[in-house]
């Protein structure tokens, strides 16, 4: 019997223990602006892991008046997507402490995809920084959080 309610006990710990962390992951959800100012993020949560897609741009249009699409993207027929829309960071996990790994950010600029780390500095600043290889060898850009008025 004492098993039984130790295990119980146990059991309900585990499952508090991973739903504060969820909860505490979740911390980065929203609405983000890099600090270009170029473009807004909405990183949204899916399947236990984050993703930020571009929901809005400074300048939505190319010379010709038509929706900018990926021109530099290495894949050429990715080309022909709009950058509104598109998925920017991919695959992120909540690794605790304010910290999310193993995902990957999308410059548009220069077409390449970088592995990825995101620091939460306070509830409404992030350090985002994309690499190659090892951190060291990458550039942190701050990111704030854009509050939607109701």
């Amino acid at each position: 019997m004492k098993k039984s309610i130790i295990i119980a006990v146990a059991i309900a710990f585990s499952s508090f223990s991973a739903f504060s962390q969820t909860n505490e992951g979740d911390a980065l959800l929203g609405l983000w602006l890099p600090s270009s100012g170029k473009a807004r993020i909405n990183i949204v949560k899916k399947e236990g892991k984050y993703y930020g897609k571009i929901v809005w741009l400074r300048e939505p249009l190319n010379e010709q008046g038509k929706s900018k699409m990926d021109k530099n993207n290495e894949d050429e027929s990715k080309r022909s997507l709009p950058l509104l829309g598109y998925l920017l960071l991919k695959d992120f996990v909540f690794k605790g402490e304010g910290t999310w790994e193993d995902g990957s950010i999308y410059d548009p600029e220069n077409g390449s995809t970088y592995s990825c780390t995101i620091k939460m500095n306070d509830a409404n600043t992030l350090d985002v920084r994309g690499y190659i290889g090892l951190s060291v060898f990458g550039r942190t850009d701050i990111w704030k959080r854009i509050a939607i008025k109701k």
